[in-house]
């Protein structure tokens, strides 16, 4: 029998409390990148973050704002 995979969403957080999830996923991308800059990229701290931020957001999202990141024209604060 293969492994079973467990998939899990990001808990649940209040300070987003209605159903638009577009805010959670920007604050959770923007939090693994500031833990990131923080701990070092060698870090497994900052695993949860990446985990929330992939469950919460579109991929066409993560990649261009991966692209405005390296561009140094990311609109968010890092």
């Amino acid at each position: 029998m293969a492994d079973e995979i467990e998939l899990k969403t990001a808990p649940a957080d209040f300070r987003f409390p209605t159903t638009n999830q577009t805010r959670h996923c920007f604050t959770r991308y923007i939090e693994f990148h500031r833990c990131l800059a923080a701990k070092g990229e060698e870090s497994n701290e900052c695993e949860r973050f990446a985990r929330y931020y992939r469950s919460l957001c579109p991929g066409e999202w993560v990649e261009r704002w991966n692209e405005q990141r390296e561009n140094g024209t990311f609109p968010g604060p890092l």
